[in-house]
């Protein structure tokens, strides 16, 4: 058996799962993947050595030839090499992909997020140890995000072991077009496997039923990642006067007003399709004291403010503002105007629910921000909660990246 610290002399011969090119490291950068970083970017890279077409394994090296993991290389992307295994003993075959699966399967259901009604992230890409692969479960069916080249090229072997070892109704894959274009794929969304139903799929969570759209809502359908965010916040919610902006399909709301006992709420979003489904989960849960309008949420709150209108309580969980270190200035400068303005229609002793799913504003970015809301409208903000994703979609302490999502309650006196 190789030892993990093996030093390669030259490309290997063809065998199934094993990289027959190298990728060599410059010198001194081998320290994050030594740590187990799955990402290895251009820039990193001295050179191939060997014949590597896209989507085939290789080997990484350090400058001085020593083994460090093995990966699956894309010349089309600046983010080059995809790490999964730093066991030089192990190859990327189709053993590999199933345990990697079992193990984030079975983890789930070990932790209970295995009911037969709800659904839960099976799979969470880096978390996971599957670089590129999110695997979301709707009751029976199940939607994937194959976010990379290297899950992109395994798409059927993939598909066909969720399907030996879950038995689903349906698989359908989604793709994020701005992913697939830095990637270099071009992936037909779909359903590959079962039969989908004609129209939304139908869920549980904390009690309430909500239909999702698994072919066309945004990201898999459904905001699974908010899950336990939503039930923490309806805990304040009592007695209160509810603004859910970003609303989505309703979720925040409808249990802000079932589980959190709210007075009444209002929920807008851009999207029509969104918020015709806000409603219908609405009259499915038997909720009356709910509305959702249709409007951009910045103007939302420009026309809420200008009109007067006050509130005990606001949510905000917009989409992502930035994908990147390079623009989080900006980003911080729309997360600033919103929570400014929903400060401004907080009654006395009102609470703030303020999220961020930009993976590249850190907490203490967001907090600095929450900081000049405070000093620009003259209120305190207290934080009582700092939350994060639900429990499915774990963070890797050798990858931060898969920490994207925050979320803080907050009085605001």
């Amino acid at each position: 058996m190789e030892s993990k610290s093996e030093t390669v002399k030259e490309p290997r011969q063809a065998a199934p799962g094993f990289g027959t090119a190298l990728a060599i490291l410059r010198s001194g950068k081998a320290g994050p993947f030594l740590g187990r970083h799955p990402w290895v970017f251009e820039s990193a890279i001295e050179r191939i050595e060997g014949d590597a077409a896209d989507g085939d394994v290789i080997e990484l090296v350090g400058d001085k030839r020593k083994f460090i993991a093995r990966g699956i290389f894309n010349s089309q992307s600046q983010l080059r090499v995809r790490l999964y295994t730093w066991d030089s003993s192990q190859p990327l075959d189709e053993s590999f992909w199933r345990t990697r699966l079992q193990q984030a399967i079975g983890f789930r259901q070990r932790i209970g997020w295995n009911d037969p009604a709800g659904a839960a992230r099976l799979v969470f890409s880096e978390a996971d140890g599957l670089s590129g692969l999110v695997v979301d479960r709707y009751a029976r069916h199940l939607v994937v995000q194959l976010n990379s080249l290297a899950m992109a090229e395994r798409q059927e072997q993939i598909v066909r072991l969720l399907a030996e070892l879950l038995r689903p109704d349906s698989v359908t894959l989604r793709s994020e077009a701005g992913i697939a274009k830095a990637e270099g794929t071009t992936l037909p969304a779909g359903t590959v496997y079962g039969q989908l139903p004609d129209g939304p799929v139908f869920i549980e969570e904390h009690g309430l039923r909500y239909g999702v759209d698994l072919a066309t809502g945004q990201k898999t359908g459904f905001y699974l990642d908010q899950c336990e965010n939503r039930r923490a916040a309806a805990g304040y919610m009592k007695g209160r006067r509810v603004l859910d902006l970003f609303c989505f399909t309703g979720a925040f709301s409808l249990t802000a007003s079932r589980l959190g006992q709210a007075q009444e709420t209002w929920g807008f979003d851009v999207s029509d399709r969104a918020v015709a489904m806000a409603r219908a989960n609405a009259e499915l849960n038997g909720i009356a004291n709910v509305h959702f309008e249709q409007q951009d949420c910045f103007q939302a709150l420009d026309d809420l403010r200008d009109s007067g209108r006050r509130f005990d309580a606001v949510i905000l969980d917009p989409p992502k503002f930035t994908r990147t270190r390079r623009s989080v200035k900006e980003a911080l400068r729309a997360y600033h105007r919103i929570n400014r303005l929903a400060v401004e229609l907080l009654d006395a002793d009102g609470i703030l629910v303020t999220c961020s799913c930009s993976g590249s504003v850190v907490r203490e970015d967001f907090l600095e921000m929450l900081s000049g809301v405070s000093q620009k409208t003259g209120r305190d903000i207290q934080v009582l909660e700092q939350r994060g994703s639900s429990p499915d979609h774990p963070t890797s302490a050798t990858c931060l990246e898969t920490e994207y999502l925050k979320c803080f309650i907050c009085r605001v006196p």
